[in-house]
This record gives C-alpha cells, structure tokens and sequence, in this order.
C-alpha cells in the first residue's frame, strides 16, 4: 500500500481503494517484476513525501520522469547529484538566472526545491526505461489530477506553475481564486524559445507569495 508519511496519507486514503488504482497497482506490480522501470520504487511518491499538503506553497507539474539510467527518483524535472543535468533542467536553470540573478548549481537535483515548498510532480508517476509515456493512460492521471483537486480546495494561496501543453491541460482543475496560474511553453529544447524563456515565474511566484504574506520560496540551490 502506498504510505508516505504525511498529510497526503489521508487525504488520498480513499483514492487508493478505487478500482482505476488497485488495476493500476498490479499493473505496476507486473511492470516493475518483468521491467526496468524508473524511478526505483520506493521514489514514485517522493514529491507528496517532500512536500506536505500544508506546506506547498508552488506547484511545478511534469509530464513523466525521465526514462535514462540513474535519472528519474520522483521529482519532476530533477535528477540526483552526479547525473547531468538533461536540457530541459538546464534552460530551467538558464530561466532561474536570466530572471533571479541565481547562478545554476554544479547539479540537478532539486530536492531542495520539494522541502522548501514546491511540489514537483509528473503528471504520471512512473515510465519503462527508454520509452517516453509508456505507462500514459494507465491511471496515473487520475490519481495525480485527484492531488490537484486537492490542493485547489485549499484556501491558503499557492501558486501553481503549467509549463508545456500536458501541463497547461490540468489548468481546468484550478478553479480556486485563491490561487495563481502561471502558464507558458516547455522547458525543452524544441520549445523553450517559444516563451519559457523570459517568463518570470520564479520571481512572480515569489511576489504573490510575498503579497498574501507567505514566505517566498529559496530557488537557490547550493
């Protein structure tokens, strides 16, 4: 059973009795006994493990995690210390300087990020080595658009940032005035010169954070 060892346990108690996630469940029970699949298992939930629903204060969704060896371990975009970090984590960090000032670290992993109040969550959890949204539409979706509905039902303010078309495609679930959308294009090579660069997203979500008298959040990665 899924345990991750805080809020989010019950708050998605009664999403893991569903039949979508008990046949999602056994699917990946299969996949991860006859597969390579990444992250290793014990990281799929690493976002909700890093990032209390209480204590999110921005939201960066992904797609699926990476499909390379030693990459993926359940934050979206991020990978541990001694991995390169893949292009789209470098425009990122090129972003992070145009509009911060912050320097890019000598590393890509971002967990930092997750403990200071950004959850970093993929659209769909898990992936076969080398096959890009191989496990797409087995029901991933569902359990990570129920996080979403979640966290707009919140009243404290977040902030949730939709880079890319998948991203941008959940922007219907965040129905809360509360809250703040930020959109724009991927970070991708093919498509960051088509508008994620020059956003600003990591300095407007520190200034509406700092308008609603939340703390602002330490891009600063060391």
């Amino acid at each position: 059973m899924m345990h991750i060892g805080n809020e989010w346990d019950a708050l998605l108690a009664d999403e893991i009795k569903k039949d979508y996630y008990l046949r999602l469940r056994e699917f990946l029970k299969n996949e991860y006994t006859t597969r390579t699949i990444y992250p290793p298992m014990n990281d799929i939930f690493n976002a909700l493990r890093h990032t209390s629903y209480s204590d999110v204060k921005a939201v960066i969704l992904g797609q699926d995690p990476y499909h390379g060896a030693g990459q993926a371990h359940g934050l979206c975009f991020s990978v541990k210390k001694g991995t390169p970090p893949p292009p789209s984590l470098q425009n990122i960090f090129k972003e992070l300087r145009d509009d911060l000032g912050i320097d890019p670290p000598n590393h890509g992993e971002l967990t930092a990020w997750a403990d200071s109040g950004v959850l970093l969550l993929n659209t769909v959890l898990t992936v076969r080595e080398g096959a890009a949204n191989s496990h797409k539409g087995m029901g991933w979706e569902q359990f990570t658009d129920r996080v979403i509905q979640l966290l707009n039902q919140r009243e404290q303010p977040m902030v949730f940032l939709l880079w890319g078309g998948n991203a941008r495609a959940k922007a219907g679930l965040i129905t809360n005035p509360n809250h703040l959308v930020l959109q724009c294009a991927h970070p991708s090579p093919l498509s960051a010169y088509n508008g994620f660069f020059g956003c600003r997203h990591f300095s407007k979500t520190n200034e509406f954070l700092k308008q609603h008298g939340i703390q602002p959040i330490n891009w600063q990665l060391s």
